[in-house]
């Protein structure tokens, strides 16, 4: 025990910190899209790029980050990928036009791309002495991803009402400023010899980009267009041709003898659909507040905030301790239909509707779902890898998230559209076209629930379970 850090669980404030600043980043612009789309000129279709020019960037270097933090070194991984969330964040406020500011996103995502792999292994580094404190750290860094994604919708509101949306950005400023400032508390190691696959990272992230950007454009040109056609062509290409890489290089990005880590496969399909149906929910959700129901940006953000509330709670004391008595495959798999029956009750909101009887309800049911299955698919995706892809698995499950919240939204907005939600101030048509999209998003969770009930094994290996704690460190047992 004498290389247990003293000093870890101040450390693990900040790395919480970064991962709740990281996820926020996801969400903070939600209520600030229409001022920003006032003064930027998106169209009603093309204002989901300010999401998706962070997500897809951040998810397709999610894995490149992974293979930095363990080559270079998680703690100078982690404070480079601060520096470049800062550049984002000042070139996002500044921006004037439409395109800055999708590069600016684009640049957090490149910053966010690195943080979150490589505090992930920070973590690990931290508390892998011990299984029942690294469940108990990685329940407390779990709740930090959803409780910032849902607590960023309510800052949004405060700085749009009250300020100006570029406080959304700027706000990252300070804080990262302050991170880079406590670095001090984390581990350092030593950098180790190896390559880096750029041209793994190129092809990954331009297909995924490329799928998005198809999916995206499709109900405008056709489904049937000869370019939707030969995006998607192109985007399968390059997504094979990086396998085609990672089996011919000598030092892969993602070497795929990873996949022989127990549960890592469906795990990982968990948490894809999980951001495919979580992310576009508070997506449209917003818009219905504002759009529909004429809520200001304050005053949406504030009726999202219950969200916030009940995650933490199930987060840190709720959901870590049923991991112990039943394993992670219950909860993630119940934990995706829950959130399906929540969004179904969400798609029934009339146009007419109020918050008390028709969204808050329904959105703390899908909620429920959500810190049921976040946490456990999380640690299953990560319990059986060994220390030395620490950092690769977290780039996967990280990326898998992140992935199927870029191409649910694009698919899901391409759904909403096409019933109506493009045409501003037709309520009954706006609302028919977010209803759409719930159904779409509770399609997809329920899915994934199903799914994970028939295809993961079903054991209580994961970190924090009964059986881990016995298990030797990188021997967890699989059913």
């Amino acid at each position: 025990m004498s290389n247990v850090n003293p000093r870890r669980w101040w450390a693990l404030l900040v790395l919480a910190t970064a991962q709740f600043m990281v996820i926020m980043d996801t969400s903070i612009i939600g209520v600030a899209l229409p001022e920003m789309q006032k003064d930027l000129g998106f169209s009603q279709g093309e204002l989901q790029w300010v999401f998706n020019a962070y997500v897809i960037v951040f998810g397709g270097l999610l894995l490149l980050g992974g293979r930095l933090s363990d080559l270079i070194g998680a703690r100078r991984i982690f404070v480079t990928g601060w520096a470049v969330m800062i550049a984002g964040s000042v070139l996002a406020a500044a921006a004037q036009t439409a395109w800055v500011e999708i590069a600016g996103r684009a640049v957090q995502g490149v910053g966010g791309a690195l943080i979150a792999p490589s505090a992930m292994t920070l973590l690990m580094m931290l508390f892998m002495h011990d299984p029942k404190e690294l469940g108990k750290a990685m329940a407390l860094y779990g709740a930090a991803a959803p409780a910032g994604g849902t607590a960023g919708v309510f800052l949004g509101g405060v700085f749009t009402e009250w300020a100006a949306w570029q406080w959304v950005f700027i706000i990252y400023i300070p804080i990262g400023l302050a991170t880079l400032a406590a670095t001090k508390l984390l581990p350092d190691v030593e950098s180790r010899r190896g390559s880096v696959d750029v041209l793994g990272a190129v092809a990954v992230t331009a297909g995924l980009a490329l799928a998005v950007f198809a999916v995206v454009r499709a109900p405008e040109v056709g489904w049937g267009a000869t370019a939707t056609v030969l995006q998607l062509a192109g985007a399968a290409v390059l997504l094979v041709l990086f396998l085609v890489i990672q089996k011919s290089v000598r030092e892969p990005l993602m070497p795929l003898s990873v996949w022989r880590v127990p549960r890592l496969g469906s795990a990982n399909l968990a948490m894809t659909l999980l951001g495919a149906a979580w992310i576009p929910m508070w997506y449209f959700l917003n818009l219905y507040l504002q759009q529909v129901l004429g809520y200001g940006a304050f005053a949406s953000g504030a009726a999202l905030l219950p969200m916030t509330v009940l995650l933490m709670i199930f987060m840190t004391a709720i959901t870590s301790r049923l991991m112990m008595k039943v394993g992670a495959k219950p909860l993630i798999g119940g934990g995706l239909l829950v959130l399906a029956a929540g969004l179904v009750w969400l798609a029934a909101v009339p146009p007419t509707g109020t918050f008390l009887v028709d969204v808050l309800p329904a959105s703390l049911v899908a909620a429920l779902g959500m810190s049921l299955a976040y946490i456990p698919a999380m640690i299953a995706a990560m319990s059986g890898a060994p220390q030395e892809q620490a950092g690769l698995a977290s780039g996967i499950v990280n990326t898998t998230y992140n992935v199927g919240s870029a191409l649910g939204l694009a698919a899901l907005t391409a759904v909403a559209m096409s019933q109506g939600a493009d045409q501003l101030g037709n309520l009954p048509k706006l609302t028919e076209g977010f209803s759409a999209a719930f159904i779409g998003a509770a399609v997809i969770a329920a899915v994934g629930g199903v799914v994970t009930l028939l295809v993961m094994k079903g054991d209580k290996a994961a970190m924090g379970g009964p059986e881990s704690a016995s298990a030797p460190q990188g021997e967890k047992v699989s059913a």
